[in-house]
């Protein structure tokens, strides 16, 4: 799985477009191949202005922002470790859906920091 999206990414690499977007972009592959896209997205273009479109909480956590909608409607913007301690953020209850687990989201958490 992942052919077509590798595939897409290399052709990106050769042409060297300074903007990439990315629409679902691993939503069809195993989790095994989608961190082997994160990491090349996050080595290959991390020159690049990367505009994500994702409903994988680990897709968007290195990001440099974060911008949440719901129901067509931006509800914060922010870097992820602020949106992560933010009381009340919509992206805080996300990551404890997708993860729950209190000390996941407690490591993350120190992690983004330490980055």
């Amino acid at each position: 799985m992942g052919e077509r999206q590798l595939i897409c990414l290399g052709r990106i690499l050769l042409r060297r477009c300074r903007i990439l977007v990315l629409d679902e972009a691993t939503a069809s592959i195993d989790n095994a191949t989608d961190a082997i896209l994160q990491k090349i997205i996050r080595t290959e273009f991390k020159d690049y202005t990367v505009i994500t479109v994702a409903h994988r909480i680990p897709t968007v956590m290195d990001c440099s922002v974060v911008l949440a909608m719901s129901d067509g409607k931006v509800v914060e913007y922010d870097k992820p470790i602020k949106l992560m301690e933010a009381e009340g953020s919509l992206f805080r209850d996300l990551l404890k859906e997708y993860w729950r687990a209190p000390e996941r989201l407690s490591q993350e958490t120190s992690r983004l920091a330490a980055a």
